[in-house]
């Protein structure tokens, strides 16, 4: 029996848009609008914006939140001293692997926003509401709500311009990673990308007007497809493929992620010590191939004859125009190795798992 897939509230104007649709994580959503590079170009250049109304969004209150919050994820939350700001976390099990990586958003005293991913839903719900006993919090879901990100050097302009006369000051002054609750709906100057723009969480029958009115103002509509090949481009982990509940954040380059010193005992924090202690066996990595090809994900790496790694996501760069690759090997392997890519070796060099930031090589 065929599932009937979820659709987002914007699924008619895409229908409408041309887009090309596809089963992602259980919903139809756009791949793209006919071209997928034109899409990564139209965003680091201009301004696009996608649909991510598939994203999990769900708010946290009551008078143990934070500490709630600070034995859940590997990040502290300690760290929001201002209102609107937001953490990048991953949640880990007690081996240290990582069950998703996610952004909250502190709103006040004892009031959170949580935004998770789409394919990791029903096990990242249960696990946080597992994770809530003996904890005066609750966590409520708030599956109605619509999410668009419009990115790109021109989306502020593009967004600001959207907003009422009240709104527009307020929005205009957020910082990167800040978000702020308008009269339009919840906006955070925050991305998949690594471009400058804003995620806009709206109520349903307030998207597709602000859908149309990016359209007229010169936004283009863009799929999935961009998406991915622009967070690769900007070092940007995917869960499920750069990291999982067998990776713990130490091997997944999200060291920086991890609030290790301070005297709290979050799910997985021996895990972590331990690893350190011993010292950390393998890394992400950046991969740029020095030959014809693509690389993807699950091709293996190797130094003469021992095998050193895979790649864990893989593709070509419009902004490079060449082959990258984020991959996970040996901590001692550095500057270069060679890629197994249809029975041949091709080096590869290998460097930071970065490649693009605001439009620009970095490497």
């Amino acid at each position: 029996m065929t599932q009937t897939l979820k659709k987002t509230v914007l699924n008619e104007a895409h229908k409408r848009a041309g887009a090309r649709l596809v089963d992602f994580s259980g919903w139809e959503m756009p791949l793209h609008y006919g071209s997928q590079v034109e899409e990564h170009h139209t965003i680091r250049q201009k301004a696009g914006m996608f649909d991510v109304s598939h994203m999990v969004v769900s708010d946290l209150h009551g008078t143990d939140a934070k500490r709630y919050l600070q034995q859940l994820l590997a990040n502290d939350v300690d760290r929001l001293q201002t209102i609107g700001k937001a953490l990048y976390s991953c949640m880990l099990n007690p081996q240290g692997g990582v069950i998703d990586d996610l952004i909250v958003y502190w709103l006040g005293e004892n009031n959170y926003r949580i935004v998770t991913n789409a394919g990791t839903r029903d096990g990242d719900l249960a696990w946080m509401q597992q994770q809530l006993e003996g904890f005066e919090a609750i966590l409520e879901e708030q599956p109605n709500l619509a999410m668009v990100a419009v990115q790109g050097p021109e989306a502020r302009n593009a967004v600001l311009n959207w907003l009422s006369k009240d709104s527009l000051p307020v929005v205009e002054a957020l910082e990167r990673f800040v978000a702020a609750t308008v009269k339009e709906g919840f906006i955070a100057r925050t991305g998949y990308t690594g471009e400058d723009g804003f995620e806009l969480v709206l109520a349903p029958e307030d998207a597709e007007p602000f859908w149309q009115a990016m359209i007229d103002a010169g936004v283009a509509p863009c799929g999935l497809g961009a998406r991915d090949t622009l967070r690769l481009e900007a070092g940007m982990m995917l869960y499920g493929s750069d990291m999982d509940t067998t990776t713990t954040p130490l091997e997944s380059a999200l060291s920086w992620t991890v609030a290790l010193n301070e005297n709290r005992p979050f799910n997985g924090h021996s895990a972590l010590e331990q690893q350190k202690a011993e010292g950390i066996p393998r890394k992400l990595a950046g991969l740029k191939l020095e030959g014809k090809g693509v690389m993807r994900s699950q091709q293996k790496l190797f130094v003469g004859d021992r095998q050193v790694g895979e790649i864990t996501s893989g593709g070509f760069s419009p902004t490079l125009n060449r082959t990258i690759a984020l991959a996970r090997i040996t901590s001692d392997v550095e500057n270069s190795c060679e890629v197994e890519m249809r029975g041949k070796r091709i080096p590869v060099t290998i460097g930071r798992p970065l490649f693009v930031r605001d439009g620009k090589p970095v490497q």
